[in-house]
């Protein structure tokens, strides 16, 4: 003699509730990206001689060089720019000779986050100086060599040239 269910049903949990791990670290994530935002506004407070404009892609920014006409890089265009990578006090963490000029292509390629949208923003013989928030830069890891885990920069970039597509 056989028996068995017609149907099988899976098993559920006895009590359903979304994860108090994964919403406690997106609160503390969130506690640190603003304490990190209150840092670098402070630190742009004290400084009275530069004008720094807030960008909505998370990073601030100061014209070194601005040109009123000019074409500004698309998706797709390859760009050289020379670029250094500072701590938030202008210590030099990595020099524009060290890095040498690089060519990027716009959206095509990996590159620090807060450069690849802000370079966007320059024109052919600008100069920039980006203030890069942690989570817009390297993050929790750094780059395994000199830049720290949740570590605050800052970029002076100049855009050589434009390479439409």
């Amino acid at each position: 003699m056989l028996v068995s269910c017609s149907e099988q049903e899976a098993r559920r949990p006895v009590t359903q509730k979304t994860s108090t791990v994964i919403l406690e670290t997106i609160k503390q994530n969130k506690q640190l990206i603003a304490n990190e935002n209150t840092f670098i506004e402070g630190i742009i407070a004290k400084d009275s001689v530069t004008n720094y404009i807030t960008s909505s892609y998370g990073f601030w920014y100061t014209y070194i060089t601005k040109k009123e006409e000019g074409i500004t890089p698309v998706v797709g265009d390859e760009v050289s720019i020379e670029y250094n990578i500072t701590d938030i006090y202008d210590k030099v963490i990595y020099s524009k000779n060290e890095l040498g000029i690089k060519k990027y292509k716009i959206d095509k390629e990996d590159f620090i986050p807060a450069l690849q949208e802000g370079i966007k923003l320059m024109k052919e013989g600008e100069t920039i100086t980006f203030v890069i928030p942690s989570y817009r830069a390297f993050g929790l890891v750094g780059d395994e060599n000199r830049i720290g885990i949740n570590q605050t920069l800052k970029s002076t970039v100049t855009l050589l040239k434009i390479n439409q597509k």
